[in-house]
């Protein structure tokens, strides 16, 4: 059953945007990451701020000094009391410098470290997530997490946070000296600064919602393309390569609107406050004149007078200041991209993972004593180990295969129902096969016993057991599994067969590829068993592809099998070879099969014919022929079900 490809959490684009918690969450995530180095970063920066501010005190002490030497006549430009201050100065820009060096390179130690674990956790809880997240939604949608959203990561984490902390620090030393210095003057900079805030408060907000929507459709670009690589040679079968062309125009304009629209509130608002800042200049300096030439008294904590050894420093802390806030315009769009992308990790993160609730497990039994006993080492015997949470007791029940749906009902959508009422039993050895139409429900049928998804209503047992009581990675251990669409991973034959037991020797690894039929292709290719696969392994054929698939699952030796139309890739004669492999890797097991020609179940223990999401009929091949209903009409029609 299909189901159409989504956005991650599209239902919540439309709700507003925590920006202040995202960065706090980062920074708090970062801190998580690196407890003892980050204090240190933050410890310089403090000290490098410190430094970027001091430099006003020195300029207002040597200026007085010049003015009352001046006053005096005793002007020496030599003065022990400027050089002193020089000096003092010169250290200060020396702990500066060295707080900057090694600010540096400590952040780029938590940068490129918090980005791999960002990418760690991530993938890992990607690994939770259930089959539907996959399902609904675009895979190169869910790479732009890892590339897009991490890179914009980036840029925030190594320069634009740092900056905009050094640059708050910085901004409230220069507030503290300008009121030690003059309160009226340091209340006319406030009045401008509130000002350049909320300009960078009305225009930095816009562009942070444009900046969002922007990461969101890079987003979608990148799906799209994933989506026409994948499918380009249906593109080019059906010569719709114009179609793809304009499809690919319109995503790309939207998000070259998007990202226009974001960057040019962006660069509006460097321009704004940068005139801003000349005009705050020039009020500080008419005022300043004013204040000094009317002799009007000055209200500061120093209790220095107004006068040029002040007002000096004041214009040059003036200019500081307003360069501060035009350094946190500058980052706005670092930051706002950044805060994007990590919204849309922490939107990831925040999926709900596979919900298992299972205390079952399954383990392997030896014989000792004459009795059936855990073992640690694979022995072939099977149990299911079931804790009774009533009394805390432990029962062992062997695992015989027996998989009964009683009364089952499914739909991948709450409003879209596609099994009704479907009761399903396999015996322990049997071989039952799915036949109907596409879209009957076969392949949703193994999804429901294999706990892909969950029922609506009814009930699966497995021996007996209730699937919802086992754990799901036991359940799925259990379980071989022959997909229709094979996954070949980069790397060697050998490895992708043993894909299916990570500790199978290669000795058993070819042993299942004899099995399966797959041997011989394997040998005739350049490095035999050894031969790199690239690309899903597409310098093979797709029956080759789906040999290997079935070899990975006869390593497994799984108690239970499901192959969903196993053979469908394979041509008649070869048909033939791996059947023969089939039947020796299903025999002792309970097997499900989802059929793709009709002759290939023959000999299956129950055929179960399926339509509309409903059992129809059930019995073996004889028996459904004599009874002449909708499986008779399938066989002797001589159609496919494909």
């Amino acid at each position: 059953m299909a189901t159409t490809k989504r956005t991650p959490n599209a239902s919540r684009r439309g709700a507003s945007r925590d920006m202040g918690g995202t960065a706090l969450r980062v920074l708090k995530m970062i801190k998580g990451f690196y407890p003892k180095l980050l204090p240190a970063v933050g410890a310089a920066i403090v000290l490098n701020a410190l430094v970027q501010a001091a430099p006003n005190v020195f300029m207002q002490r040597v200026l007085a000094i010049v003015q009352d030497s001046w006053a005096a006549g005793q002007w020496d430009p030599v003065s022990g009391k400027i050089i002193a201050n020089v000096v003092m100065l010169i250290v200060f820009y020396l702990i500066g410098l060295i707080c900057n060096a090694f600010g540096q390179q400590a952040m780029a130690i938590i940068t490129q470290g918090s980005l791999k674990k960002f990418r760690c956790a991530m993938f890992e809880h990607m690994q939770t997530l259930p089959i539907r997240y996959f399902d609904s939604n675009q895979h190169g949608d869910i790479m732009s997490y890892y590339t897009n959203d991490i890179d914009a990561m980036r840029q925030m984490i190594f320069q634009s946070l740092p900056m905009l902390t050094m640059t708050g620090l910085t901004m409230i030393s220069v507030v503290g000296i300008m009121i030690y210095y003059s309160i009226p003057m340091a209340l006319i900079v406030t009045g401008g600064a509130i000002l350049m805030a909320w300009a960078t408060k009305f225009l930095g907000g816009r562009s942070a919602c444009n900046f969002l929507r922007q990461q969101r459709a890079v987003a979608r670009l990148e799906g799209h393309v994933e989506e026409i690589m994948s499918g380009q040679k249906v593109i080019k079968v059906f010569t719709h390569e114009r179609q793809a062309e304009e499809d690919f125009e319109r995503i790309n304009a939207a998000w070259e609107e998007t990202a226009r629209t974001a960057n040019s509130y962006a660069n509006t608002l460097m321009p704004i406050l940068f005139n801003m800042g000349n005009f705050l200049y020039v009020v500080v300096a008419i005022s300043a004149g004013v204040l000094i030439t009317l002799g009007a008294p000055n209200l500061s904590l120093s209790g220095l007078p107004l006068t040029i050894a002040v007002a000096v420093p004041f214009l040059n802390m003036t200019r500081q200041f307003a360069g501060q806030i035009g350094q946190v315009s500058n980052q706005i769009n670092a930051v706002v991209m950044g805060l994007a992308g990590a919204e849309r990790i922490f939107e990831l993160l925040d999926e709900a993972p596979e919900e298992d609730a299972g205390y079952v497990t399954l383990v392997n039994m030896a014989v000792k004593g004459g009795a059936l006993v855990e073992s640690e080492e694979r022995t072939g015997l099977w149990a299911w180990k079931h804790a009774h949470q009533a009394d805390g007791s432990v029962e062992y029940v062997p695992l015989r295969g027996d998989v009964r749906m009683e009364h089952v009902d499914f739909g991948y959508q709450p409003d879209h129902e596609v099994l009704h009422d479907v009761s399903v039993f396999a015996k322990p050895g049997q071989k039952i096969a799915f036949v109907g139409a596409t879209g009957a429900g076969k392949t949703t049928i193994t999804n429901l016993i294999n706990r892909f998804y969950d029922i609506t209503s009814g009930k699966i047992r497995y021996d007996g057991i209730n699937v919802q009581k086992i754990r799901k990675s036991d359940l799925r251990r259990s379980l071989g599994v022959v997909l229709q669409d094979v996954n070949l991973f980069t790397g060697t034959v050998i490895d992708n067969i043993r894909y299916g037991k990570l500790d199978a020797t290669d000795e058993e690894c070819i042993r299942a590829a004899k099995l399966a039929g797959a041997d011989g292709f394997i040998c005739r290719l350049p490095e035999g068993y050894n031969t790199v696969l690239t690309d899903n392994g597409s310098q093979i054929s797709q029956g080759q592809r789906q040999l290997i698939s079935i070899a990975r699952a006869a390593v497994a030796d799984p108690p239970a099998m499901i192959l969903d139309e196993a053979t469908s890739s394979i041509d008649t004669r070869t048909e033939a070879i791996v059947q023969r492999g089939m039947d020796a890797l299903m025999q002792g097991r309970t097997t499900f099969v989802i059929a793709h020609r009709l002759s290939t179940v023959r000999n299956a223990d129950a055929i179960i014919v399926l339509d509309h999401g409903r059992v129809i009929e059930r019995g073996t091949h004889d028996e459904l022929i004599a009874r002449k209903g909708y499986y008779y009409q399938l066989y002797t029609g001589a159609f496919e079900l494909e």
